[in-house]
């Protein structure tokens, strides 16, 4: 008898409530996975990324977490697999070129903005709500280093509510970035590009909206247009009660800097040693910031996706 191989199916799997919502031409909002295995301590992770998922609902949509489970990939993570990647070793921290590879190898995955991009573009799905995005490194001048969420917005039709980047990346280098790339960045009530813990990144920008519904507004001219298919980050700024105390961060930010120095850090080990650095220097009060940026970003991401959802309705 001849043994045939017997191949996987690397299908992406939809979320029963997910496929149900997406099928009704129901507001979705896409939550990434990374924030889970690898943003947050454990055990506040689980706890926080079930705050963000019941936020979403909160505000009238529906969560779809992505992430890999056992190489499958999965747009609206059920609590148990949420559970699983926010507890076991051994997460991989997935962006776009990663995935096919994770799949085929059985992994367990986290999915970076990146990938969380791509993968809800490719569901149909329009918004997507994270912390911070990713950008161009403080020594990008010699290591190349940029995150590859600039160059996957650039060809994905997707809206990324975010905090701004990252202060402990180069602000101004990820703006320009972003404009060569044709990125579309708009400030929420704001002209000032938001510098995640704090609410003021030091940089203007263009444009600014003051509603959800302007924003559903800006996603159907580029539908409707069919001429440009990047993304729209929604930079959605902390009110200045919220944020970390700016002294304390540039005191803090500028002590990371040398420590990086001292101990050599360099490439993917940056950004992490960095932000646990701030986590133990500010006693924890980072971390606060973190999980307020998120939940704020879910209500607003979800606010924007009601608004779409009730746009094309209306149509």
């Amino acid at each position: 008898m001849t043994n045939f191989h017997i191949r996987p199916d690397f299908h992406v799997r939809h979320g029963s409530e997910v496929a149900d919502a997406l099928r009704d031409g129901r507001p979705v909002v896409a939550l990434e996975s990374t924030i889970v295995s690898h943003g947050l301590p454990r055990p506040d992770n689980l706890r926080v990324a079930r705050e963000i998922e019941q936020a979403v609902r909160d505000a009238g949509a529906v969560p779809a977490t992505i992430g890999m489970v056992g190489g499958q990939l999965v747009v609206g993570l059920d609590d148990a697999e949420l559970t699983r990647l926010a507890t076991v070793d051994g997460v991989a921290k997935l962006s776009v070129r990663d995935l096919a590879l994770a799949a085929a190898t059985g992994a367990d995955g986290a999915t970076t903005v990146a990938a969380t991009s791509a993968v809800a573009a490719a569901a149909g799905i329009g918004v997507f709500a994270t912390g911070g995005l990713g950008g161009v490194h403080r020594e990008a001048a010699q290591t190349f280093d940029e995150s590859a969420d600039l160059v996957t917005l650039a060809r994905t039709p997707i809206a990324v509510v975010c905090a701004g980047v990252k202060s402990i990346l180069d602000v101004g280098a990820t703006l320009e970035r972003l404009e060569t790339l044709g990125v579309g960045v708009v400030g929420f009530r704001t002209r000032r590009f938001p510098g995640f813990f704090i609410t003021d990144g030091g940089f203007d920008l263009d444009w600014s909206l003051d509603s959800a519904e302007q924003v559903a507004d800006v996603l159907a001219a580029r539908e409707q247009h069919d001429v440009h298919h990047g993304g729209l980050i929604v930079a959605n700024p902390l009110p200045t009660d919220e944020q970390l105390d700016p002294a304390l961060h540039d005191r803090t930010l500028a002590d990371g800097l040398a420590l990086l120095q001292r101990d050599g850090v360099t490439g993917k080990a940056v950004t992490p040693y960095l932000l646990a650095h701030f986590h133990s220097a500010t006693e924890g009060a980072s971390l606060a910031v973190n999980v307020r940026i998120i939940l704020r970003n879910a209500d607003l991401a979800a606010r924007i996706a009601v608004a779409a959802a009730a746009r094309r309705a209306g149509a």
